[in-house]
């Protein structure tokens, strides 16, 4: 009985190790969505984690900027001792003395035409800015994911494709192999039949080695630490693909309204508009309050007496004269700006000049936003008529090949036919795959600037 319980355990730990181990499995074997990726680079690229620490400093200006309503508080504590004679009318006398003080004072701003609230509009705009800057990043990054993941699945396709056609060549081989030995063809049949099922087998491993170099190149992109056990989902792509139906110019409204390089340019208008208000407020008046409280100790070093010879009055103690001598203060100032050597007329000038790098800025980016809509959308047009005549091609290879397997079958045709509607057809398929996933990239892409996410 005890070695039946015995058995029994051991026979447990073994499927513990066995399930353990196909766990393990599994998730190294673990396929990456296209959204997967998309969310694992824009989280943890360190480019797109750069501009984010640059947006805190934008929230710290602003928060900064918002403190300025509150007053500044400052506390002092001085001592100070001093030996020797001082003067006295015509002569002198001793004063060796040791002196404390301490003072707490607060000033705050009241007038400044509006200063405070237009350099925290300012710092708005700045952080505004700095999110899109964000946003515009991981944009980038997203396309490059989704490009590079369309670009993995065409090479596994291309490997499909491969593998028929070596498929195709093997049964052609096996047929040349019987028909060599029986004599009815000839050698050069089987060897011509052998060195064709060897290029077969080549492209088939040209094509396995280009998904994974494809594979490779998104993992390096999503900079991942281990590349070799990362791997992609399948995606079935039809092979009946709609044309584009949305215009460019409704592409472009679309797009000025919500690409983040093009908001982030018009946040920075609005930034060096704020600048040049808040240049302008120098030269405005500065109304300031302060108030203070403070006191202070006096120890006259020489003697306890702060009377004269005839009458003698004992020094006080220390907190004794703090508390006596506690006293308050409060005051309004009012700095009226006259001549500063020009400088604030320069910054004004300076901040306009800025405005005007801002919108050119701006243009700029809408330039370049309409540049790649209509590049995109020509890359539709394009790749869809190319994706169409491909497919013609496909089907008149195909049924060329047919032909040349029937005709070779009835001795009517050379191997050597045969080879060549196997290559042409195999070149029409690929043709077919390339062709079939630029146009789906091109229009990802233009449906991206029209608004619609990314995803297969």
């Amino acid at each position: 009985m005890a070695r039946l319980i015995l058995k029994i355990i051991n026979m447990k730990k073994v499927w513990i190790i066995v399930f353990g181990l196909s766990c393990l499995g599994l998730s190294a074997q673990k396929k990456w969505s296209l959204r997967e990726c998309v969310d694992y680079a824009v989280e943890h690229n360190l480019q797109v984690i750069q501009n984010q620490y640059s947006k805190q400093i934008q929230d710290s200006n602003l928060k900064m900027a918002k403190n300025q309503y509150l007053p500044s508080v400052s506390g002092t504590m001085s001592n100070s001792v001093s030996f020797g004679q001082t003067s006295f009318g015509t002569g002198s006398l001793r004063n060796d003395r040791f002196s404390n003080s301490a003072n707490l004072g607060a000033d705050i701003l009241l007038y400044n035409n509006g200063r405070l609230e237009k350099n925290i509009r300012k710092s708005q705009f700045d952080v505004e800015a700095s999110q899109y800057d964000v946003e515009t990043i991981k944009n980038d990054i997203s396309l490059q994911i989704a490009q590079q993941y369309l670009t993995t699945l065409l090479n596994k396709e291309i490997v499909k494709i491969s593998e028929s056609a070596v498929e195709n060549a093997q049964k052609q081989y096996d047929r040349a192999k019987i028909t060599t030995q029986v004599g009815t063809t000839a050698q050069t049949i089987l060897a011509e039949a052998e060195a064709a099922l060897a290029r077969e087998k080549q492209n088939k491993k040209t094509a396995e080695i280009n998904v994974g170099r494809s594979l490779f190149a998104m993992a390096q992109l999503l900079q991942l630490p281990d590349y070799k056990d990362f791997d992609v989902e399948y995606v079935e792509v039809p092979d009946q693909l709609e044309p584009q139906l949305k215009s460019v110019d409704e592409v472009l409204t679309t797009a000025f309204e919500n690409q983040p390089q093009v908001k982030a340019a018009e946040s920075r208008i609005n930034s060096a508009l704020a600048q040049t208000e808040v240049s302008k407020t120098a030269f405005w008046p500065t109304l300031t309050a302060s108030v203070g409280i403070g006191s202070f100790y006096n120890n006259l070093l020489n003697t306890n007496n702060i009377g004269n010879e005839l009458i003698y009055v004992k020094e006080k103690k220390f907190f004794e004269q703090y508390k006596d001598n506690f006293g308050q203060q409060g005051s309004i100032s009012l700095n009226v700006p006259i001549f500063n050597k020009g400088i604030t007329k320069l910054q004004v000038e300076q901040a306009k000049i800025n405005e005007s790098v801002a919108k050119i800025t701006l243009e700029q980016q809408k330039q370049t936003v309409r540049q790649n809509v209509q590049k995109a959308q020509f890359d539709v047009d394009a790749n869809y008529e190319t994706f169409l005549s491909a497919v013609e091609t496909e089907k008149s290879t195909k049924l060329a090949l047919e032909f040349a397997d029937k005709s070779y079958a009835a001795g009517r045709t050379t191997i050597y036919d045969v080879n060549v509607a196997r290559n042409n057809y195999a070149n029409a398929q690929g043709s077919v795959a390339q062709a079939k996933y630029n146009y789906l990239f091109s229009l990802k892409l233009l449906n991206f600037y029209a608004g619609i996410p990314l995803a297969l």
